[in-house]
């Protein structure tokens, strides 16, 4: 988590104490952001917290699942959250825009091989015709959580593909 201390690192949002609160603590500005250092001490942001999926326990990137399958021929776009799920806590959900023919156990396959540790892969695809974004571009992955977008269709694997090894 990135965190930032001095006095113009942040100022307070607009009449929102309530969030200045949760934002500071012992001086530091808590960003929100998730990232790492380099070898250089370069900071790479990586995400937000608030994206974070929490599936039996781990902690999953929806960035670096977006970026595997991204690399996909076939996908257009890509965008990653968590769903509610009874037994995990929440499951992998890509929703996907494609740009070619493509069924989700091709795209389960090309995660497999790409090296993405099978806890991470993606239980469930959802082919979108568009992934929602704000008017300046931004990922509004709330709305793919609350179901606002126009889906293709929806299909959830069977079998030994939802099982977690």
């Amino acid at each position: 988590i990135a965190l930032l201390e001095g006095d113009e690192s942040f100022e307070g949002y607009w009449r929102r104490p309530d969030a200045d609160a949760k934002a500071l603590r012992g001086g530091w500005y808590f960003t929100g952001d998730t990232g790492y250092f380099d070898g250089d001490g370069d900071l790479f942001v990586t995400g937000r917290v608030d994206d974070m999926i929490i599936s039996g326990g781990e902690n999953i990137s929806p960035v670096e699942i977006e970026s595997c399958l991204s690399l996909h021929p076939a996908v257009s776009e890509v965008a990653v959250v968590g769903i509610a799920d009874e037994r995990w806590g929440k499951i992998v959900c890509a929703f996907v825009k494609r740009r070619g023919a493509v069924e989700p156990e091709e795209l389960d396959h090309f995660c497999r091989t790409s090296g993405l540790a099978n806890f991470k892969r993606p239980r469930r695809y959802t082919f979108v015709k568009a992934i929602p974004k704000s008017p300046v571009g931004k990922l509004l992955r709330r709305k793919l959580v609350a179901g606002e977008y126009e889906p293709e269709r929806t299909v959830a694997f069977s079998g030994e593909s939802l099982a977690r090894s």
